[in-house]
């Protein structure tokens, strides 16, 4: 049975569109009616989604981008926080994707494996424990990218609160200082942005230029959603 809640912070955390927008009241329902959230996350999580429900759709594509694509230190891609660009991320890469595979989850998306929408829609087909298991490993690495959120007043930390909650665990402050050690990026500074990004992308999903679903399939109702692709 799909877990709702995962499904629709995933969703929340995906790239705005039109289709995505006009789903917003029955993702803030889904959340809502989880009494496994504090009510205070939840008032939060409702904030964030009529805001992106009801703003201009650009408006909310540039805030969008600025947090999640122009601030590395706020990377939706969870190993860069902890791998870098070390050799060991490819390693966690393929043994995630491993483990979405052995699971029958293949996801419909050009992402990375550890882009975080991607894996909170496994979560949401797995049993709880196992997925409470998984996001308190990742725990210090929510808890870094809520602190930094909440520095820049984002309405998006709450889903990073909710994610904590969720996870069930005690989080490590010194590995979350460690994270934090790193100095935030500046989304504006085009040049030190296009020199830490220079790197080739690598792709573990199917070709972006290849289409995606039709989005109205995929909003057709909260148990058959998946993962927005960016290409669509």
């Amino acid at each position: 049975m799909m877990d709702r809640t995962f499904k629709a912070l995933s969703l929340l955390l995906s790239y705005p569109s039109t289709e995505l927008q006009a789903a917003m009241p029955e993702i803030s329902a889904a959340l809502t009616a989880d009494a496994r959230v504090p009510a205070a996350t939840q008032q939060g999580l409702a904030k964030l989604a009529d805001w992106l429900a009801t703003g201009d759709i650009y408006d909310v594509q540039e805030a969008y981008v600025m947090l999640f694509d122009r601030s590395r230190t706020l990377s939706l891609n969870l190993f860069e926080h902890v791998h870098g660009e070390s050799r060991d991320r490819g390693g966690a890469m393929v043994s995630l994707l491993e483990t979405y595979r052995n699971s029958g989850f293949d996801p419909v998306t050009s992402e990375l494996p550890d882009h975080l929408p991607v894996l909170l829609e496994f979560l949401s087909t797995r049993p709880f424990a196992e997925a409470q298991e998984i996001l308190a490993d990742a725990a210090h690495i929510f808890d870094a990218i809520r602190t930094r959120l909440g520095r820049r007043e984002s309405r998006y930390a709450p889903v990073f609160a909710a994610l904590m909650h969720l996870s069930g665990t005690i989080v490590n402050t010194a590995a979350v200082a460690e994270i934090l050690q790193q100095p935030d990026d500046d989304p504006t500074d085009l040049e030190a942005l296009d020199a830490v990004w220079e790197e080739t992308e690598v792709t573990f999903g199917p070709d972006p230029n290849a289409g995606c679903p039709q989005v109205r399939d995929m909003l057709a109702g909260m148990d058959t959603l998946t993962p927005l692709n960016r290409s669509a």
